[in-house]
């Protein structure tokens, strides 16, 4: 047991919820936090290619703005308390990796029904819209996201071959206003995650030009 005024440790994770009623389906809690969080923030502007100078100043949405995290997980820790945990002893981390897997997968039952839509003679079949992700580490930064990489890598089994030692690298794209109708709920929650921005960039004081160096602006 951890020291009683020692301060609730939150936790990073993935909430899946219906697109169009935010209506939570599945919350999935890392293990342990990542040791770190990369962020890539890539500029849309106007490239001024036309030659037209009044570009150079214009942006045309919010930054492509990209995550990358290494995730760890093990089950060693419930393997000794087996009493506690039978299914971690029956299977080990299948359940969780399985949970993470999943988000990248079309249903198993879309899929039949695409196939029998298919073979009625149905001429285009409209992938269905698969539920909204949103990434969240900490109420700074609660964003909606698309997972664009995943990777897997089992470094340790039981005796049944289930894995018991595993670490998932995810990298995500945040879906801003570029990607999502502006009624859909999912720009909602990420006009949400901009305007904190702006509100903790408010808590900036500006500093005078003379720290800088300088003691004004040539016009």
């Amino acid at each position: 047991m951890g020291f009683p005024g020692s301060p609730r440790l939150l936790r990073a994770g993935l909430v899946v919820v219906d697109s169009s009623t935010l209506a939570i389906q599945r919350s999935i809690a890392l293990q342990y936090n990542p040791d770190s969080l990369s962020r890539s923030l890539a500029v849309r502007g106007a490239t001024g290619d036309s030659g037209d100078r009044l570009d150079a100043l214009r942006l045309t949405g919010p930054p492509v703005e990209t995550l990358k995290l290494d995730a760890e997980l093990d089950a060693t820790d419930e393997l000794e308390t087996p009493s506690k945990f039978p299914d971690t002893v029956r299977l080990g981390l299948h359940p969780q990796l399985a949970a993470l897997e999943t988000l990248i997968y079309p249903s198993s039952a879309q899929i039949q029904s695409d196939n029998t839509l298919a073979m009625a003679g149905t001429i285009e079949i409209a992938p269905m819209e698969a539920p909204l992700v949103l990434f969240v580490w900490s109420t700074s930064r609660v964003v909606p996201v698309r997972i664009t990489e995943f990777s897997i890598t089992e470094e340790a089994f039981d005796v049944n071959l289930n894995p018991i030692r595993a670490k998932v690298s995810l990298g995500m794209r945040v879906l801003s206003t570029n990607d999502l109708n502006f009624d859909h709920k999912g720009n909602h929650i990420f006009l949400a995650y901009q305007q904190n921005k702006e509100r903790l960039a408010g808590k900036v004081g500006s500093v005078s030009l003379r720290s800088l160096g300088i003691t004004g602006i040539a016009s």
